[in-house]
């Protein structure tokens, strides 16, 4: 299976990162798209030129060899499904009562703001584009790094989040397939993509990458 063992690669340096606690309230608030070139859209053909610094998130930890890596991602990925039948069934049964670390709200964030209104195929491969981002040199080695990267993400205003409606159905939903995608529960068809843009849009980039998988309103690339 090609999904995010690259992505445990974080998960193992950085087992703080999945699900500390330390939350903050906020009120909801949509994302709007102002720029046609880069509507909801991953705006990059190589990242932005602006390289951001490895951001660590934990002291260092001795890591898994990538194959012991990807023979656990698989063998968690083959539990989840085979237990819960379906995407939606292994979402509703999800534990999203919880606080979110600062990693792991960026993740949920960013599934929150692209894909809330897409099926949960959608959210799942936004979730697995930032993973993927994380584990490549191309891109900073953080979830948060990769989100608010210079000129990536469409949502991310001034540096900064739009407020989040926390007590909203989206955005528990965002919880559970942040989770699942960073545990490895289920395996995502964009698989190692990098890269990803709305079917009503066509950047110059997307001419030069190879097209994974189409989920419903975007097309993800590698």
């Amino acid at each position: 299976m090609i999904r995010r063992s690259h992505g445990l690669g974080l998960a193992a340096g950085a087992v703080v990162l999945g699900l500390t606690f330390a939350s903050a309230e906020f009120s909801g608030a949509f994302a709007q798209v102002t720029d046609p070139g880069q509507q909801k859209a991953v705006n990059a053909a190589g990242g932005s030129s602006d390289e951001t610094a490895p951001q660590f998130i934990s002291q260092e930890v001795v890591q898994p060899l990538a194959d012991d890596l990807a023979e656990k991602s698989a063998s968690n990925a083959d539990t989840a499904q085979a237990k819960a039948g379906s995407l939606r069934n292994l979402v509703a049964s999800t534990d999203t009562d919880f606080a979110l670390s600062e990693q792991m709200h960026c993740l949920a964030g960013a599934v929150y703001f692209e894909a809330r209104g897409e099926p949960l195929p959608g959210q799942l491969a936004v979730a697995q584009v930032v993973i993927n981002r994380a584990a490549s040199e191309r891109f900073p080695s953080s979830y948060c790094g990769v989100v608010y990267q210079r000129a990536q993400f469409s949502f991310v205003k001034g540096g900064d989040m739009p407020q989040i409606n926390t007590g909203s159905q989206a955005w528990r939903q965002a919880k559970a397939v942040a989770r699942i995608a960073h545990e490895g529960m289920w395996e995502s068809e964009v698989q190692d993509s990098l890269y990803f843009h709305a079917k009503y849009v066509r950047p110059s980039w997307s001419r030069k990458k190879v097209a994974r998988a189409t989920i419903s309103q975007h097309i993800f690339y590698r």
